[in-house]
């Protein structure tokens, strides 16, 4: 359901240290929202939450490990019992490993599902009892990815975890569909955030410093900014759509699936080698 004024309403966004998540967090802010941040980065929480409060609005974070249930569950325990159930829920945290499927371990693959597909189950089902119960208008925003609607090179663990994602906030709008709490999916597209510059242990043996830099240059060059992203979900909130298109490709990609998916496939292989992949 739309919840069309956000002045005093209470917002939760996990991943909130940096990116997109960041992004969304002043987006709330901007429009009078009180803020809960989620994340494991205590430093970039921390700077978040600052530029929250120059925004003249409350905000508190919390370090927590979206993947763990015990961690999700404990602090939304603490949530309910200082300020309520929650009016916005934004489950927006999410991880990458970069490298072919046949060299991504399967830690990776269980850390990659944990964060980006658990991280929205448990984030669904510790606070949506409670805004469920509470009545009026609540929303629940769940971070896709366009490589949740079509394949990407060298993310298999990245896109099998975004299409859960899609899966699941399918499902969860369907049997919410009677309630007074919406749901809304995010497919962004191509997005400029530091989820495309991993970490050494994120990268499998094959990738290459060159199709790093050249992958960082077609992000860097081609992408939107977070801001764009976060600015579509304060509107997706506002007016209860369903389906959120944004960035780059996003929309391109949505279509052609529908229209043709060897066409997709060549027009994915076109913009792979661009990015470095191939």
């Amino acid at each position: 359901m739309a919840v069309p004024e956000l002045a005093n309403k209470l917002v939760l966004v996990t991943g909130a240290a940096s990116g997109i998540g960041r992004e969304c967090a002043l987006a709330f802010a901007q429009n009078g929202a009180r803020l809960i941040l989620f994340d494991l980065n205590e430093s970039g929480l921390q700077s978040t939450a600052d530029k929250v409060r120059q925004l003249g609005v409350p905000c508190e974070y919390h370090i927590v490990d979206v993947g763990d249930e015990t961690s999700v569950s404990q602090a939304a325990r603490r949530v309910h019992e200082s300020h309520g159930a929650l009016d916005v829920l934004v489950n927006n945290a999410g991880v990458a490993f970069l490298g072919s499927f046949l060299e991504t371990p399967l830690a990776q693959w269980r850390r990659t599902l944990q964060i980006n597909l658990f991280g929205v189950v448990h984030g669904c089902r510790y606070f949506l009892p409670e805004m469920i119960k509470a009545g009026g208008a609540r929303h629940v925003v769940n971070m896709a990815s366009a490589a949740g609607l079509a394949p990407t090179f060298n993310m298999s663990a990245y896109a099998a975890s975004k299409h859960g994602v899609m899966g699941l906030s399918d499902s969860l709008a369907l049997e919410l569909s009677t309630s007074s709490v919406g749901v809304s999916v995010v497919c962004p597209g191509i997005i400029n955030t530091p989820i495309v510059n991993p970490s050494p242990t994120n990268i499998g043996a094959s990738i290459t410093p060159q199709q790093l830099e050249r992958l960082s240059h077609f992000y860097n060059t081609k992408g939107a900014h977070p801001k764009v992203v976060a600015d579509a979900i304060v509107r997706a909130v506002q007016t209860a759509r369903g389906l959120v298109l944004v960035g780059p490709y996003a929309a391109l990609i949505y279509h052609l699936r529908r229209i043709s998916r060897a066409l997709l496939a060549r027009v994915l292989i076109a913009d792979s080698k661009k990015a470095g992949w191939i």
